[in-house]
């Protein structure tokens, strides 16, 4: 018993002290980036200059040279383009009039969702009946719905305070309320958008047809129009006319843009920084993922800068086609799996650009506690939260192996106000919050390179 008392104040002090030189290390790096970082100038770059990049675009392949060209004046050691075939999905002309009177009909806001097919360009004349929820809905009779353009009324619920768990519970009506309606032979479906905003802007994002559904048009308008729509649909069914020309084309070939900072003791072994490079084909992808890409390669730039030895080798990975197919994530994981690659970490911002307030782990619970203990060194730059299990879609089969994974957490109240909208700009990015989050990625990298050493990495 005596022994372990005399151990236990030995191993505070070496605790303590080692803590101490991180968080010096830690202030060292956030003066680098919140001084000379570059990323929000690169946003600027990105965003006025290229704008948005949806997958299979003339954009993302210019968001593709881009940043091949940034990386390499980061500091990387090396840059290459890892292909992926990707789907191309077209938008085309759209426009929705509605009959709120009963005689002229208004133009309405509204975008059609990713990977749906439109009316062909043709005039679709229907009435509109609300459903305030799928549960309502699964009660409708197919007489009800046949022939009907269906709108779910399903409000993005204010009461969850956190952002991410209201629009995963309101999320599932942009994925799966067209396929309920299709199989009750409604002719389409406006839902209202997945968005936290008192404003008029539609939201986009993706959807999907279960095999062997009919693919009828599927549309998003805003809140303000959809609270004027939901009341007058309250006394009747208002006459529409949707006109729509999206569709896909033939996949394109396309690429993630990989970096590496050479690690000194093994090279061999990797951590992954990454988020992705296109966007909805909406606003600018500022925050989503604009905001992801360019703290990734400040996280590359700092160490370069500082010369700071890294034991492994970070990659940055720009990965491609996160919104509508995630070939850029797998097309990684895949090349990863064939090389026999021993990845010890993986970490993804793709969350927006707001103060970063912790970071989602999905790694064992002995590596919980090891990222745990190092809370009171991110704390003074205001990122305390540790317990939330998200990391990024893009790394997430890499986690689904066993590779620990974690995600940026910004503060998320106004995320979905923007998300996936023309609210989606340059201008709604603060500086400030911007270098903070790449601060904290920067940090959690160096901590991970310093201490995950000791675990045996896994061979994939």
């Amino acid at each position: 018993m005596k022994k372990i008392l005399l151990f236990f104040p030995f191993l505070f002090v070496t605790v303590s002290f080692a803590q101490k030189q991180d968080s010096i290390t830690l202030k060292s790096f956030s003066d680098e980036i919140m001084l000379r970082g570059n990323c929000y100038e690169d946003l600027r770059v990105l965003t006025k200059t290229i704008g948005h990049r949806l997958s299979g675009t003339e954009a993302a392949a210019k968001a593709v040279t881009w940043a091949k060209k940034t990386l390499e004046n980061a500091g990387a050691d090396s840059v290459w383009l890892q292909p992926a075939l990707v789907p191309k999905w077209v938008r085309g002309t759209e426009s929705l009039k509605i009959s709120f009177n009963g005689n002229d009909f208004e133009n309405i806001p509204l975008l059609s969702l990713g990977n749906t097919e439109g009316t062909g360009g043709k005039a679709l004349n229907a009435q509109i009946v609300r459903v305030p929820d799928l549960e309502a809905f699964a009660e409708m009779t197919e007489m009800q719905v046949k022939g009907k353009i269906i709108f779910f009324d399903y409000h993005f619920r204010q009461d969850i305070i956190n952002t991410f768990e209201g629009y995963g519970d309101a999320v599932i009506y942009r994925w799966k309320a067209v396929n309920e309606a299709t199989r009750k032979n409604a002719a389409a479906v406006i839902i209202r958008s997945v968005s936290t905003g008192p404003d008029d802007q539609p939201h986009a994002g993706s959807s999907h047809y279960d095999d062997g559904v009919q693919h009828i048009p599927a549309v998003a308008i805003g809140n303000l129009s959809a609270d004027r729509l939901a009341e007058i649909c309250r006394n009747k069914q208002p006459n529409a006319t949707l006109i729509s020309n999206c569709k896909f084309e033939q996949p394109v070939l396309s690429y993630n843009v990989i970096a590496e900072y050479r690690g000194m003791e093994k090279p061999n072994e990797y951590m992954v920084v990454g988020g992705h490079l296109d966007s909805w084909d909406v606003g600018e992808g500022a925050h989503d993922d604009g905001a992801g890409i360019v703290q990734s390669i400040e996280v590359l730039r700092t160490f370069s800068r500082m010369k700071i030895p890294l034991k492994h080798t970070l990659r940055i990975v720009c990965f491609m086609n996160e919104e509508n197919g995630m070939k850029g994530g797998l097309a990684y994981n895949d090349s990863a799996m064939s090389h026999n690659e021993k990845h010890i970490f993986a970490l993804e911002s793709d969350a927006g650009g707001f103060s970063p307030r912790g970071f989602g782990l999905e790694m064992k619970d002995s590596l919980k506690l090891v990222v745990k203990s190092w809370k009171n060194l991110f704390l003074p730059y205001g990122v305390y939260d540790f317990e939330q299990e998200d990391s990024g879609v893009d790394i997430s089969p890499l986690v689904k192996r066993g590779i620990p994974g974690a995600g940026l957490l910004p503060d998320s109240q106004r995320y979905f106000d923007l998300h996936h909208s023309d609210n989606d700009v340059f201008e709604a990015i603060s500086q400030r919050e911007l270098k903070l989050g790449a601060f904290a990625m920067t940090a959690l990298i160096y901590l991970v390179d310093q201490n995950f050493q000791s675990i045996k990495p896994i061979n994939n």
